[in-house]
C-alpha cells in the first residue's frame, strides 16, 4: 500500500519545502516510515520528475557531489490536490467499512 501512496507523500513534502532525495528519505523516516529505503524513494522521485510533477536543479555541496533538489511544478500541485482528495475519500471509506467490524470484535 505504501508504494502506491509514496508519490503523493513525496509531492506533499516537496510542496512544503524544496528538498533533495536523501533528506526526503530522512523526513519520511521521522514521520514513522522507517522501512522506506533510498532504493524506493529515488525511483519514485525520478518517475515524478519524468511526469513533470517535480522539477529539479543541481546545487553544489561542500560535503560531496552536487545535490539534486526537487521542487513542485504547477502540474504537480494540481496532482497533489487531486491525489489528496482521492486519498481522503478512500481513507474515509475504508475507515467506515472497517469500523463496524472493529467495534464488533472489541465487544466480544
Amino acid at each position: 500500500m505504501l508504494k502506491g501512496v509514496l508519490p503523493l507523500l513525496l509531492l506533499r513534502l516537496v510542496g512544503d519545502a524544496e528538498d533533495y532525495g536523501y533528506s526526503l528519505v530522512l523526513r519520511l523516516h521521522e514521520r514513522g516510515l522507517s522501512d522506506l529505503t533510498e532504493g524506493t524513494v529515488y525511483p519514485a522521485l525520478s518517475r515524478l520528475e519524468s511526469r513533470a510533477l517535480l522539477g529539479s536543479r543541481l546545487v553544489p555541496s561542500a560535503s560531496g557531489p552536487a545535490r539534486k533538489y526537487y521542487e513542485l511544478t504547477p502540474t504537480g500541485a494540481e496532482e497533489l490536490a487531486r491525489g489528496a482528495a482521492a486519498w481522503a475519500f478512500l481513507a474515509g471509506t475504508v475507515h467506515d467499512i472497517l469500523s463496524p467490524a472493529m467495534a464488533r470484535r472489541s465487544q466480544r
